[in-house]
C-alpha cells in the first residue's frame, strides 16, 4: 500500500469516513513482528485472471454439525450424521449444506469447544468420527465390540453437549480399536508433523510455546521424543476422518453445490499449525478488529495468522496446501472474514485490541490461489463479508464470482432500514441469521437481549437495549407486512415462515435455512463476548436427526424453497 511501510497501516478510515492515526510505536512493533524483509523477493505465483463459473441458483441448509444428534452418534453430531442429513437434504431438493468448521482442535481434556479457534485448519477433528462405522469396529470380535459399546456416553443431564465426556468415551473406544503399530518408522510429512504435535501434547500440554526449547520446532528432536505408537494413532485417526468425510461428500453427489465447508480466519497460536508452520506464521501477533460502534474496545480474537512476507517468500505453498486439503471433500468453501485476504487487524503482544493496526496482504495472490484451487475442485466459494469491508473487497468478489453473504439482520440501507428483497445482492448467499446472531425465534422473543443481559455483556442499560430491539422488531414486521407476507395477527411461527419467504424473493444465488430457526430454538449457537457465561457451541438441535427429517416444519420449508 502506498505510504504504508511494508503494508503496515499508519492510519485507517472508519465506516463513517473518519481518519484514525495509528500510534507510531504500534507501527514499529508490528514491523518488528514481520521481521527483516526478504532479499531478493521471489516472483509472485502465477494465478488465473478469470472468474469462477457462475453459481447455480439453489437452496440448502446451514448446519452446526455438533448439534445434530442421532440414534447412532455418541452425544455429538458426527460424519455419519452429516452424510445422512445430506442424503435427506438432497432427496428433499436441496442443493447445498453449509457446515461449521471441522478443523482439528488440540486432543486434550477439557476439549476446546469453539470450531473457530482451531489447533489446525489442515486436519480434521476426530471428535466427529462415527465409532461404529470404523472398519476396525466392524471386524472386531464380539467381546471387543461389546467393550466399545459399553463406552457410549450417557446424555448430559443439563441437555447441553458434553464435549469432554464425548471425547473421553470416543478416545477410549478409539484406543481399543486402533491397530497395533508394531515397529514404527516415522517418515517426515505434514501429516506426521501434525501427529507428532498431538503425541507431544499428552506429555507437555497443548501450547508448544511452553515446551522444552528443543521441542519447540518440528524436527529430529521432537520426532525422537514423541511416542511412535501415539504418532501412529493420530495418523490413523486422520485417515479414518478422511474416509468418513469422503462418504459424506459422496452423499452430496447430484446436488447443485454439495457440502460447503467453513474456513476459520486464524489458528490457535499455541496449536499444531502454529508449531508446524512457524516459518510462515507471524509469531506474537494476534488478529481481531479495531474499535467500532458495536465493540468500543475493539476485538482480540486470540488467533495467529500468516506473515505476508514469509508466505510470499515460500510461494504461498502453505495457503495452497490448506485449500487443497479442504477441497478434497467439499463442494464449496465459506471463508470466514474474507476481508482478511486483503488486510487483517494485528494486535501486538501485551496490547489491547485498540492498540493495533492493519497489515495488508497480496490479495491478488491470496485470492488468485483460492480461485485456482476452487476451479480445480469444481467448487464454489463464499466470502463472509458482513463487517465493514473496503469497496475493493466487494467489487473483487463480484468480479471473481465469489459469493458474498447477505443476512437478514444486516441487509439494510444507509439509514438502517431493512432492504426489500428485490434490493438484496445477486452474487450472495442469503440467510436469516448466522451462528453469532439471534435465531429467528430468539430475535422475535428478545432472547438475545435477555441472554446478553444475563451474561453481563450489554454496553447499555437493559431498558435501552430492549427499546432498541422493540424498534428493530417492528421495522422487520413492517417490511414483512409491506411484502404481503404477514398481517397484524400473525403468530411467531407464521412470521418465521414469512422470513424464509422473504429470502426466496431475493435474487441471491444460494438461499439457506437453519434448523435452529425452523424448529423454533430460541438460543443462538454462540454469544460473542462470552465464555463461561453462555453455553457457546453446546446447544443441540431440539430434535434428533430421525425426528428432524420427518418434521412438518422442515418439510414446509423444503416445499417452499422448491416452489
Amino acid at each position: 500500500m502506498p505510504g504504508f511501510p511494508r503494508g503496515v497501516a499508519t492510519y485507517y478510515e472508519t465506516s463513517g469516513g473518519e481518519r484514525v492515526d495509528i500510534d507510531p510505536s504500534v507501527v514499529e512493533t508490528v514491523l518488528s513482528l514481520l521481521g527483516p524483509p526478504a532479499v531478493p523477493h521471489p516472483a509472485a505465483p502465477v494465478v488465473p485472471a478469470g472468474p469462477l463459473p457462475e453459481v447455480p441458483r439453489t437452496w440448502g441448509w446451514m448446519l452446526q454439525l455438533y448439534g445434530l444428534r442421532s440414534a447412532g452418534s455418541w452425544g455429538v453430531g458426527d460424519f455419519a450424521d452429516l452424510a445422512e442429513f445430506t442424503r435427506w437434504a438432497r432427496s428433499a431438493g436441496a442443493g447445498a449444506v453449509l457446515v461449521n468448521p471441522l478443523h482439528a482442535v488440540a486432543p486434550v481434556d477439557p476439549l476446546p469447544a469453539s470450531p473457530y479457534s482451531p489447533s489446525s485448519r489442515r486436519f480434521v477433528n476426530p471428535l466427529y468420527l462415527r465409532i461404529t462405522d470404523l472398519p476396525e469396529y466392524r471386524d472386531a470380535p464380539p467381546p471387543l465390540r461389546a467393550a466399545v459399546d459399553a463406552l457410549r456416553p450417557l446424555s448430559s443431564p443439563d441437555g447441553l453437549i458434553d464435549y469432554d465426556g464425548v471425547w473421553r468415551a470416543k478416545h477410549a473406544a478409539l484406543t481399543l480399536l486402533a491397530p497395533g503399530s508394531g515397529a514404527v518408522v516415522l517418515q517426515r510429512s505434514d501429516l506426521t508433523d501434525f501427529a507428532v504435535y498431538c503425541a507431544l501434547v499428552a506429555d507437555h500440554g497443548p501450547d508448544w510455546r511452553t515446551w522444552p526449547v528443543e521441542l519447540q520446532r518440528p524436527g529430529a528432536a521432537a520426532y525422537a521424543v514423541a511416542d511412535p505408537a501415539a504418532v501412529a494413532f493420530h495418523i490413523w485417526l486422520q485417515r479414518r476422518c478422511a474416509e468418513q468425510l469422503a462418504v459424506a461428500n459422496a452423499a452430496a453427489e447430484g446436488m447443485a453445490v454439495g457440502i460447503i465447508h467453513d474456513l476459520a480466519v486464524g489458528i490457535d497460536p499455541g496449536g499444531a499449525d502454529a508449531w508446524t508452520l512457524q516459518d510462515v506464521i507471524a509469531a506474537g501477533a494476534k488478529v481481531g478488529a479495531p474499535p467500532d460502534a458495536f465493540n468500543q474496545q475493539g476485538q482480540d480474537w486470540g488467533l495467529a495468522t500468516w506473515s505476508p512476507d514469509r508466505l510470499a517468500d515460500t510461494g504461498y505453498a502453505a495457503w495452497r496446501t490448506l485449500l487443497r486439503e479442504i477441497f478434497r471433500h467439499a463442494g464449496g468453501l465459506r471463508v470466514d472474514h474474507v476481508a482478511g485476504l486483503w488486510r487483517l487487524w494485528w494486535v501486538p503482544p501485551g496490547q489491547s485490541p485498540a492498540q493495533g493496526t492493519y497489515v495488508y496482504y497480496d490479495d491478488a495472490a491470496m485470492l488468485g490461489i483460492l480461485v485456482e484451487e476452487a476451479k480445480l475442485a469444481g467448487a464454489v466459494v463464499v466470502g463472509e463479508d458482513l463487517g465493514t469491508v473496503e469497496d475493493v473487497v466487494t467489487t473483487t468478489l463480484q468480479d471473481r464470482n465469489i459469493l458474498g453473504s447477505a443476512v437478514l439482520w444486516f441487509t439494510r440501507d444507509d439509514d438502517g432500514r431493512f432492504l426489500p428483497p428485490g434490493d438484496w445482492p445477486h452474487n450472495a448467499l442469503a440467510s436469516i441469521s448466522t451462528h453469532d446472531l439471534p435465531t429467528a425465534g430468539g430475535f422475535l422473543s428478545g432472547e438475545h437481549v435477555l441472554a446478553r443481559a444475563e451474561a453481563g455483556v450489554l454496553t447499555r442499560d437493559v431498558k435501552v437495549e430492549w427499546a432498541a430491539f422493540s424498534k428493530e422488531r417492528a421495522a422487520l414486521l413492517d417490511l414483512l407486512d409491506a411484502e404481503g407476507l404477514t398481517g397484524p395477527d400473525s403468530t411467531d411461527e407464521e412470521i418465521v415462515l414469512a422470513m424464509h419467504q422473504l429470502l426466496l424473493r431475493t435474487p441471491c444465488r444460494i438461499v439457506l435455512a437453519s434448523p435452529y430457526d425452523v424448529l423454533g430454538e430460541p438460543r443462538q449457537p454462540n454469544l460473542p463476548g462470552t465464555t463461561s457465561q453462555y453455553p457457546n457451541w453446546r446447544i443441540p438441535l431440539p430434535l434428533s436427526l430421525e425426528d428432524l427429517t420427518v418434521d412438518a416444519r422442515m418439510k414446509q420449508i423444503a416445499d417452499l424453497f422448491n416452489s
